[in-house]
């Protein structure tokens, strides 16, 4: 084994470090004292030794890389600054930033007049060696506001993360020339004649109530007896014959962001280093500037816009007999919130409203009852479809919250999932399978298989698996995986605990076993989806790798190859575009729960009925079904009478005493007696055991 090793470093909030060496299956473990100024992410050179037991630990000799050098936090005044460092501020105060992140465990030293005591600011370190008794040194790169205030409070989350919560001059001058010159207000003939006019075809968006930006849709129209379809770039045995009654043609529209957006100007790297939208309680910081993802590029109703279409010709059951994928102008008819189509069907299927489907005279006209039944009617079939196949469902329960003025949260609902958001869901998905499916054939062709951009789900790590089957196990679930498992193993798990009190829990921990999905250019197929093909397509408003999709697949359209120069920088494209994915997830978690902790402070002393949902050394997590908030009963706070050991193997906590157990998927009475927002941590009492 070598002394010697390179890696990537992480640390938890106590200070421990673990670097993650490429090839190696085991990372290497880094003492507190032992990891330098090495902070999450950077990497790092580490000098291999052997401890007492017999483990091998590492130490961080060398920084090569930081992974980053500006930090959020909160400025606070150093009363106890060294007396060289007071000399030097000139008899002003010395601050120092604490940084958010906790598992950055350092105070960066700030001498900056612009710096204010309370306040939340982002920092650059420029001195990254201190001397004896000082801290990194660090310039203000801004302030943000104060802490605690809503506004400070979001925006550092998303600049602790790298995301840039305004656009430069440049770039939104760039955006509002491409939305002026390229606009679909007026649509020039040269342009009329390279796309498909799909305007005299019913089309609607369906979208969350407070959307801004619609960048799909989705279009349907009854095939007449006479009527013939001869679709270019893709055929099968019905093009160009006679289809019977009850034939329909379902377009997904997408907006056509690469009609704006073009390769290589500023707007474009702009939109690549972004890379995705950022979706906090409160706001959404765009990944393009707002006269293109709300204006010019958004589907909104009653106005003819471009697209980028996926167009299929299907049976009454939904099987796909022909399809074409183009470039389009749509004009949607409606924008539907789920709660307004969900109203349509739900009247439908009580029989207040009536269809008849075979009656032509009964389409395209509102409430649009046919299109919306009859689209609803098909993808549930191609659901239950998926579902045969091994399709996974990881249906979690989401919530939101009501805000008052100032950002606060005074109320909170979960997101009911509607036959609505499936309807979506399925025809999002079968456009996506269909593009990836076609891109990956073109390339074959062309021996240029490395030429696309896939989303790809690999089957889960093994070890993870084993560590799942114990756990479920333990809960009293019958669950062996095994090194060749499927989608439908997986599957008839979560099928097994519905209902039961640890769905919620086994789901979860079912979720962090897979494998995570990520982009690459590499087709491998969608393990949880069970597609052999798959890839994003249908959200170049919020993903840059689904802009990436449109641009390749606009070329094999044409008959042309992936360019060499293009294709060459796919690959870091989908690597960069993976990360800053996990990035915007975690900043989009991190949000709801600064909320879910904030809602839960004014019902600090009051007692909940809780599920246990997790244990630790320290003590039982336990999630309040209203918010659900997960907090923690430390050891300390059960019963006062016992003295409680943990059984890891078990995933239970015991009384030495008494006996009493605790387990995942209990039910106690708790009472809150504490709501950190500077940890986001709540903390609970026991009252009582169900």
């Amino acid at each position: 084994m070598e002394n010697s090793l390179i890696g990537v470093i992480s640390l938890n909030a106590k200070g421990k470090g673990f670097v993650n060496i490429e090839g190696r299956e085991d990372d290497i473990q880094v003492e507190p004292e032992n990891t330098g100024l090495s902070l999450p992410g950077d990497t790092v050179q580490v000098e291999l030794y052997t401890g007492f037991k017999g483990q091998t630990f590492g130490k961080v000799v060398k920084i090569l890389e930081r992974k980053k050098t500006k930090f959020v936090g909160s400025l606070v005044e150093d009363t106890e600054a060294p007396e060289d460092v007071k000399k030097e501020a000139n008899g002003k105060p010395v601050y120092l930033l604490l940084p958010d992140d906790k598992r950055a465990n350092i105070a960066i030293e700030i001498l900056d007049d612009e710096a204010k005591p309370g306040f939340k600011a982002i920092a650059e370190i420029v001195d990254w060696t201190p001397k004896m008794g000082r801290t990194p040194r660090g310039k203000l790169v801004g302030i943000i506001g104060k802490k605690g205030e809503n506004n400070a409070e979001m925006e550092s989350i998303v600049l602790e993360r790298g995301f840039d919560t305004t656009f430069s001059p440049s770039v939104i001058k760039e955006a509002e020339e491409a939305a002026k010159e390229y606009s679909s207000l007026n649509i020039p003939d040269s342009e009329l004649s390279k796309r498909r006019d799909m305007r005299g075809v019913f089309t609607a968006t369906i979208d969350p109530f407070d959307a801004k930006d619609f960048d799909d849709a989705l279009s349907i129209r009854r095939l007449e007896d006479s009527e013939k379809r001869a679709y270019s770039n893709e055929t099968k045995s019905y093009s160009g014959e006679e289809l019977p009654t009850a034939y329909y043609e379902i377009g997904v529209h997408i907006a056509d962001v690469a009609h704006y957006v073009r390769t290589g100007t500023e707007l474009d790297l702009e939109a690549r280093r972004r890379a995705f939208s950022v979706y906090l309680v409160d706001r959404t910081i765009p990944m393009l500037p707002s006269v293109l993802s709300n204006g010019m590029c958004s589907l909104n109703p009653h106005e003819d816009r471009y697209a980028f279409s996926t167009i299929f010709v299907t049976d009454k059951d939904g099987n796909i007999l022909d399809r074409w994928f183009g470039r389009t102008i749509i004009h949607s008819d409606k924008r539907f919130t789920y709660e307004e189509a969900q109203e349509v069907l739900t009247k439908v299927s009580s029989g207040e409203l009536t269809v008849d489907a075979s009656d032509i005279n009964s389409w395209h006209k509102a409430p649009y009852a046919a299109e919306l039944s009859e689209m609803n009617r098909i993808a549930k079939n191609m659901l239950k479809e998926r579902q045969v196949k091994g399709s996974i469902d990881f249906e979690t329960t989401e919530i939101k919250f009501k805000l008052d003025e100032a950002g606060r949260p005074i109320a909170v609902y979960k997101k009911e999932r509607l036959d609505a958001h499936r309807l979506v869901e399925e025809y999002m998905l079968l456009a996506n399978r269909e593009v990836a499916e076609f891109v990956h054939k073109k390339n074959k062709e062309a021996r240029t298989e490395k030429f696309g951009v896939y989303r790809i789900h690999n089957s889960p790590d093994q070890d993870r698996l084993q560590d799942l089957g114990i756990f479920v196990r333990a809960l009293g679930y019958d669950f062996h995986p095994t090194k060749h498992i499927s989608p439908k193993d997986v599957q008839k798990l979560l099928k097994e605990v519905e209902g039961s009190p640890a769905e919620t829990v086994i789901k979860i921990a079912t979720l962090r076993s897979m494998a995570k999905a990520t982009y690459s250019t590499a087709n491998a197929g969608h393990f949880g989806l069970a597609f052999d093909y798959y890839t994003q397509f249908t959200s170049p408003i919020r993903r840059y790798p689904d802009l990436l999709v449109h641009r390749i697949l606009a070329l094999l359209l044409e008959g042309k190859t992936v360019p060499h120069e293009m294709a060459i920088t796919l690959e870091k494209i989908c690597l960069d575009s993976s990360r800053r994915e996990v990035e915007a997830a975690d900043a989009e978690r991190a949000s709801i729960k600064y909320k879910q902790v904030e809602y839960m402070q004014a019902k600090i002393g009051q007692t909940f009925d809780v599920t246990v949902s997790g244990i630790a050394e320290w003590g039982v997590y336990v999630e309040e079904p209203e918010a659900k908030a997960e907090g923690l009963i430390r050891l300390k706070d059960l019963k006062p009478d016992d003295f409680y050991t943990v059984d890891q193997k078990n995933y239970k906590v015991i009384g030495q005493n008494t006996k009493t157990e605790y387990n995942i998927g209990d039910t106690l009475t708790v009472k809150l007696i504490n709501a950190d927002l500077e940890t986001k941590m709540l903390d609970y009492q026991i009252v009582e055991k169900k």
